[in-house]
């Protein structure tokens, strides 16, 4: 392919580490003989439609190194679901700016964009390759080991819960239960990575509640109470995505967006974590309380792992080398080097954009206990190097004092 410009979007809930990806793939395209000027989408495929790119290049080079460790999404997100109608629109932008390498951030969504966009252009005789940067905290694209965002978003949910677990402990004469409820969608890799806090047969969590096995009301009461009869309170995480055997979300939310999925967080929505809390009150007549964090796991660099954003800047370097040799169609995978309990190390490759489109990725059976409430060893060390040491903190032997 002839010499041509870059267009770099993100799309979709942002990482911590979703602005290194970005500044790998502006690093990598600014220093190759094949590209010309780089442009950044504003707000998704919205600033295409709305003809409102960023100069990328003219960006000072201390904000761009910046980009390494910065939250959020620099460029702006966006959830449009792209119609027949845009696609002539969407040419025509590409066309005036001769953009020939299309470079996208995302997730599922966000492959399925790349693919169409980048079908239209060269059915419609404007060469371009597209590849795709993977994206999502949920952990759940087709093809990779992992995703870049997850080991800092599980970090950030092990963290919580860990401290959480304690606060619970010393007040367990006051709330008796504590709920946790991580995002994730359908996904139970952020809730599951929980377990990371759980170093000892007291410590919280007791109960995981994972989307990949249906919510029994009488079982999970069961194990509530044989957790406080054990540990004198309850520690709970649950998947925002939990669902009942018929399908019906435990968080009655009926909201979907443009892309057909539920959205848990919407307005006139009752999280799962809330109805959890009911059923324990209605139940035993116990005071607790949940936590329900949303977006905090997407945003918050400073829980980061540094593993994390090393492997999100090598992800947007590698769709540029990708991407300049020729390949295109694809989105970047990191596949991991070696057994579980060996040194933990990647390799890079690749897979379509229309399989990842079309295919989710579950936790697999091997990961979840028999009873559907805990994680099995298989996964701790699946996660244990991608979300680090965990802090150790002190606990009273509290000998009883004698007079």
């Amino acid at each position: 392919m002839s010499k041509g410009n870059v267009l770099i979007g993100q799309s979709g809930g942002p990482t911590s580490v979703i602005n290194s990806s970005l500044a790998g793939v502006i690093h990598g395209a600014m220093n190759s003989d094949r590209i010309g000027r780089v442009f950044g989408m504003r707000f998704g495929i919205e600033g295409v439609l709305n003809d409102y790119l960023v100069d990328l290049g003219s960006e000072p080079r201390e904000v761009l190194d910046g980009l390494r460790i910065t939250p959020g999404s620099a460029l702006g997100s966006s959830r449009l679901k792209l119609k027949d109608e845009h696609f002539p629109a969407v040419l025509k932008q590409l066309q005036k700016y001769n953009i020939r390498y299309y470079f996208m951030i995302g997730g599922n969504d966000t492959m399925d964009t790349i693919h169409r966009v980048t079908k239209y252009a060269n059915e419609n005789g404007h060469e371009m390759i597209g590849v795709g940067v993977p994206k999502t905290v949920d952990n759940d694209l087709h093809g990779t080991d992992h995703t870049p965002g997850y080991p800092s978003a599980a970090r950030y949910v092990a963290l919580s819960v860990l401290q959480a677990g304690i606060l619970a402990r010393d007040m367990q004469k006051v709330d008796q239960f504590v709920i946790y409820q991580s995002i994730g969608r359908s996904a139970g890799w952020l809730p599951a990575a929980a377990a990371c806090a759980h170093i000892a047969d007291k410590t919280p969590p007791h109960i995981l509640l994972l989307p990949e096995r249906t919510f029994e009301r009488g079982a999970f009461l069961s194990a509530v109470a044989e957790a406080h009869k054990t540990h004198g309170f309850v520690s709970i995480v649950c998947g925002e995505g939990i669902t009942y055997a018929d399908g019906t979300p435990v968080s009655v939310s009926q909201t979907r967006d443009k892309f057909g999925n539920v959205e848990f967080g919407a307005m006139g929505g009752t999280s799962a974590a809330m109805m959890l809390h009911r059923l324990i009150c209605d139940e035993f007549g116990w005071r607790g309380e949940f936590q329900v964090t949303e977006s905090l796991p997407m945003c918050s660099a400073d829980r980061g792992v540094k593993l994390d954003f090393d492997e999100a800047f090598a992800c947007g370097q590698q769709a540029v080398k990708l991407a300049t040799t020729g390949i295109g169609g694809v989105m970047v995978t990191m596949n991991r080097r070696n057994p579980p309990r060996e040194k933990y190390e990647i390799d890079f490759g690749t897979i379509s954009l229309s399989e990842v489109a079309n295919h989710e990725r579950p936790m697999p059976d091997s990961f979840i206990t028999s009873d559907g409430f805990g994680v099995t060893d298989a996964f701790l060390d699946y996660v244990s190097p991608l979300v680090g040491d965990l802090p150790t903190y002190a606990t009273l032997v509290a000998n009883r004092a004698k007079p």
